[in-house]
């Protein structure tokens, strides 16, 4: 024991010399425009997120290999991966940064960017992420009681001793990202998973209940939030103030304050920009909270996390609805004048990845370890990751125009300015520039376009499974046109055009240039012909 401290000295010098060896880079910034748009910069720059996460037991060192390979495979720019509290604080008081550490320098080693998720007081509702000391010791660190007064596997926003634990080791944790990630391979922090409660509405035992029969706290009392909340009062009781909704309100409310003492405490040490991710409702509709996770920032909710977090910087949805409208009602929901859209868990579905990209800071897909979830999103990955800088300064200069394929597989039109883009998804094969066979058999509607505008008559042209076509508009209507000239390539490892080949005759002729089942990116260039007189 006589050695002890000498051990400890070494080791903070050694953690301190391994810090410096990294070079400093300004730290991760999430900003509103002036425009009313989100940006995301790292390094300074603009940055959008291709990501994929690890499975919820997958950031243990032994799973590593098959979890970096499949990055890999993927062409992914972004790693998330929980950071477990019964890891890192496995006896109370005493802290082991070991796994933290050893994340940080494989994702540096694989040249990917980490989203750290806190896994702590809650974990889709539930503690099962609390150490050991906490599970122990369940008097003092409860849970929620349910309104037939039977206990409910879910923590109780209203623990105190539970909130200020959790408080005391995320500081931590944030303290030592500052002083071994100066080069922020860590770009974002994830403040819990999945918040709220399965089973119950909100915590019901009679300590709580005289909470939730106090006043509403006067945050939420201003006049958009009541509008948006559909309140029955300006002011009195949560039941006086929100009727039927009164439990779900303040049980929302109780999580995002908890969250938000959390947050805060860790940004008062290390700034790291911080969401709240959230599993949904359904997105029609006002089904009741009986019928999904009570207490996160589900949408209806949105306005009250923003009050009551302000530490948090968005809410981000985990999309898992199938379909179209569902899917994109989503999206709608969350890309707010107040918050930012990152799709920080889905389906492996590339089919709607650039209506993230139209609209938000990121897109990952959930479980990429092994290789079980790489599928066609790594042919997507592949192609955007060199110009992942250029695809957020692209939506922020309005150049961004997506489509897909509905179900219907009906023709799809972008109004692009000066002309007007016309989309034939899935059934035109004929002049496939990838020389894939027509079987003849219908095709499920997996099409989806991106076209960037560079010019008045110039676009880059993504996508999948999708024919191009144009018309002239605006002054220009009613002239004959044609291709200037089309591309196929791809981009170097610093963003910038190669050319492959170039498309004409066949491939062109027809009625437009065709892609196929592999992600392919066009260059196109327009013109109209003057009539002759």
């Amino acid at each position: 024991m006589k050695h002890f401290p000498i051990l400890l000295g070494a080791a903070a010098l050694l953690l301190a010399a391994t810090a410096q060896a990294q070079p400093a880079t300004p730290i991760p910034q999430f900003v509103k425009q002036a425009d009313g748009q989100y940006a995301f910069y790292v390094d300074g720059k603009p940055f959008f997120m291709l990501g994929g996460q690890s499975g919820n037991s997958n950031n243990w060192p032994a799973m590593h290999p098959q979890l970096f390979d499949t990055l890999a495979e993927m062409h992914a720019n972004t790693l998330e991966t929980p950071i477990y509290w019964e890891a890192v604080e496995p006896v109370e008081g005493q802290f082991d940064f070991s796994s933290v550490k050893t994340i940080i320098d494989e994702a540096r080693a694989h040249d990917v960017r980490l989203v750290l998720l806190w896994f702590a007081t809650w974990k889709n509702g539930s503690p099962h992420y609390v150490p050991e000391w906490v599970k122990l010791d369940s008097r003092k660190y409860f849970n929620m009681v349910g309104k037939d007064g039977k206990p409910v596997d879910s923590p109780s926003p209203h623990c105190t001793a539970l909130m200020e634990k959790d408080a005391r080791a995320f500081t931590k944790f944030m303290e030592y990202l500052k002083e071994y990630d100066p080069c922020h391979t860590v770009i974002l922090v994830q403040v819990q998973n999945e918040p709220g409660t399965w089973g119950s509405v909100r915590d019901y035992s009679k300590s709580v209940d005289k909470l939730f029969n106090a006043q509403v706290p006067d945050a939420l009392l201003k006049k958009e939030i009541l509008e948006e909340l559909g309140a029955k009062s300006d002011k009195g009781t949560w039941a006086q103030v929100f009727g039927d909704r009164a439990d779900e309100y303040f049980h929302a409310w109780s999580v995002a304050r908890y969250i938000d003492y959390v947050a805060a405490a860790g940004k008062k040490v290390n700034p790291l920009p911080m969401y709240v991710n959230v599993a949904l409702r359904d997105p029609f509709g006002n089904p009741p909270a009986t019928q999904y996770e009570s207490g996160g920032a589900t949408d209806n909710v949105i306005c009250i996390y923003k009050a009551a977090a302000p530490s948090i910087d968005f809410c981000a949805p985990d999309i898992y609805q199938r379909g179209d409208a569902n899917y994109m009602k989503v999206i709608d929901l969350y890309t707010r004048p107040d918050n930012a859209l990152m799709v920080p868990e889905t389906m492996s579905d590339p089919k709607y990845l650039y209506e993230v990209v139209a609209r938000g800071i990121g897109f990952s897909p959930f479980g990429v370890d092994g290789g079980r979830r790489v599928g066609p999103l790594a042919d997507e990955y592949a192609m955007l990751r060199p110009i992942a800088d250029k695809l957020m300064e692209w939506r922020l200069g309005g150049q961004i125009y997506t489509a897909f394929e509905p179900e219907d597989h009906a023709v799809q039109y972008l109004d692009l300015g000066e002309w007007q883009a016309i989309l034939t998804f899935g059934r035109a094969r004929r002049s496939n520039v990838q020389g894939a066979p027509d079987t003849g058999e219908p095709l499920p509607a997996t099409g989806h376009a991106m076209l960037v505008k560079l010019g008045p008559d110039e676009y880059y042209a993504f996508g999948k499974n999708v024919r191009y076509s144009f018309l002239p508009q605006r002054k220009d209507k009613g002239k004959a046109w044609h291709f200037i000239k089309v591309e196929e390539g791809s981009f170097d490892p610093d963003g910038h055009w190669v050319m492959r080949r170039v498309l004409n005759g066949d491939e062109t002729d027809w009625t437009g240039p065709y892609v196929g089942e592999r992600p392919t990116v066009l260059r196109i260039k327009l013109y109209t012909r003057e009539p002759r007189k």
